[in-house]
């Protein structure tokens, strides 16, 4: 099975406030908030959804295409993405702007107040994924991330033109499109990823019902943090997993790419909704114990012996002998 990733390109500025943001908030002045958090740390590192959902399919040994938008300031980050495994031929540069920036500071209790700067991101609407699918002898799958709404939509269609199965995520962008928009974005869509809250948005903002949103889409995969996941389809509950415990958390962002990577390879070596998760949701905690989301090497070992501790000496030889991790 061949996997497309589109979304977003990004590079990560990660911040650290030794505090508790709701201890910052007045309620009684919540309509014009102004605070500044002095942060005692800060690092940059590579980023964006597209590509840590690429990089952590590639840590588990499975190849993945790369769609995105990108700046002249991207060849340090290709390099690095293609020396992973990611395959960054079909990335488009832009010579006039720089690459996506997310900014993101995060408290002592893992809440996050972030911003995002589009940059090149914007022009992935030039993207054509006809063209790409045909450039490359197929694509079977196609992961429709976070990026340039406009993109997205354009995505969808040609994916649906020939004949790509979709996996719909439009996560942060939820907040930015209407009703119509994600609508078309999650109709008839293979699989529909979200955490629990954009679940909640998805409703409220395109008028479905759970069970009409199930009803659209092939299997629906909800992250619920510490919680784990829960996978369904219009029958019901498919599995409910467990989240892996992550004792040393030092920083939540980029665990729900890791998730996503962890799943879609288990699902394309063949593997069952409930394997395929507990190896996303194992590869979600090593993430989760680093400080950026495309700063770890996985070690195979210790991630099978993780993935047993968790699920169970069967589960972990059942993705070792799909995954090739032995």
């Amino acid at each position: 099975m061949q996997i497309a990733v589109a979304g977003s390109i990004a590079t990560d500025i990660l911040m650290t406030f030794p505090g508790r943001f709701k201890d910052q908030f007045l309620e009684e002045q919540m309509h014009k908030v102004s605070l500044s958090f002095l942060v005692d740390e800060l690092v940059v590192h590579r980023g964006g959804v597209a590509a840590n959902i690429c990089y952590g399919m590639a840590q588990l040994g499975r190849p993945s295409l790369l769609v995105g938008s990108v700046g002249s300031d991207f060849a340090e980050y290709g390099a690095a993405l293609t020396e992973a495994g990611v395959d960054v031929s079909h990335v488009r540069i832009c010579d006039n702007v720089h690459t996506a920036r997310f900014t993101c500071t995060t408290d002592l209790d893992a809440n996050q107040i972030a911003s995002f700067y589009t940059g090149a991101m914007a022009e992935s609407r030039e993207l054509d994924l006809g063209a790409i699918h045909a450039a490359t002898g197929g694509i079977d799958l196609v992961l429709i991330g976070a990026d340039d709404p406009a993109g997205m939509l354009k995505h969808t269609e040609l994916a649906r033109q020939h004949g790509i199965a979709i996996a719909a995520d439009p996560s942060q962008q939820l907040a930015r499109m209407d009703g119509d928009a994600i609508r078309s974005l999650i109709d008839g869509a293979a699989y529909l990823f979200s955490n629990e809250y954009e679940a909640g948005l998805m409703v409220q903002k395109t008028g479905w019902s759970h069970d009409e949103i199930l009803a659209k889409v092939g299997v629906r995969v909800t992250t619920h943090g510490g919680d784990g996941v829960i996978i369904e389809n219009a029958d019901g509950i498919i599995t409910k997993v467990p989240a892996v415990p992550a004792p040393g958390l030092v920083d939540p962002t980029g665990g729900g790419d890791a998730f996503r990577a962890g799943y879609l390879t288990g699902r394309a070596n063949g593997l069952e909704h409930e394997v395929s998760a507990q190896i996303g949701c194992t590869l979600a905690t090593t993430v989760l114990e680093t400080v950026g989301t495309q700063e770890y090497t996985l070690d195979r070992a210790k991630f099978l012996e993780r993935m047993s501790n968790a699920y169970g000496a069967d589960a972990a030889d059942t993705a070792a002998a799909a995954l090739n991790l032995g």
